[in-house]
């Protein structure tokens, strides 16, 4: 007999439905939201599976690749398009979302998600981590010049390491105002722990 399952994500755990061609509920339960762990009650409860259902989410890319790798016929639907459907029902809870998706997956209204790889989202990790640090970098350099501009201390324009040379040297007599050097050093030990990690990577030439 084919078998459907919808599969509801949280972080600790994972509602499952498995439903029958005619959309009847078979067996419902609850695995941690690890792969090994779903992939065991699949197997045990819906050794026929034909679809299995996945929302888009935090923890969806990986568990997608490993159900796959597990042999799985794992399908990931917009949660978006899912929602349309599932706020149909009366009341809204993990088990119930799970039925709606196994059925979903049974009667095949709707439109499959292209999943990245890990390698994709790991390059994705790093870009947006450098854009952070070079924001945080930025903020920090404009707070330092407009305090400092307002006591007649003016920096100039100047690479990151001469900035901080500088900002020490206007406030060395200065007490009362080393927290914000302070600050430009969190940022500069901050910029450098990226400088170290992206040598690290066979990504680093991507994002430098």
């Amino acid at each position: 007999m084919d078998y459907y399952v919808g599969l509801d994500v949280s972080l600790k755990q994972t509602s499952i439905c498995v439903v029958n061609q005619a959309g009847s509920i078979v067996h419902e339960g609850v695995a941690d939201s690890d792969p090994e762990a779903i992939a065991s009650f699949v197997r045990s409860k819906a050794p026929g599976a034909v679809r299995i259902g996945i929302e888009t989410g935090p923890t969806t890319t990986w568990l997608w690749t490993e159900l796959k790798r597990l042999g799985l016929p794992v399908i990931c639907i917009d949660a978006r398009h899912a929602k349309a459907v599932l706020k149909m029902q009366i009341n809204k809870s993990d088990r119930n979302d799970a039925a709606g998706i196994a059925r979903i997956m049974q009667t095949g209204w709707f439109k499959e998600v292209r999943v990245k790889d890990l390698d994709s989202h790991a390059v994705k990790a790093l870009l947006a981590s450098r854009a952070l640090l070079v924001k945080i970098k930025r903020d920090l350099e404009n707070q330092i010049r407009g305090l400092l501009k307002n006591l007649g201390l003016v920096i100039g324009r100047a690479k990151f390491n001469v900035f901080a040379v500088r900002a020490e040297e206007l406030i060395e007599d200065r007490p009362e105002l080393v927290a914000a050097v302070c600050r430009a050093g969190r940022a500069q030990w901050a910029a450098r722990i990226w400088r170290v990690y992206g040598r690290s990577t066979e990504s680093s030439a991507i994002v430098r």
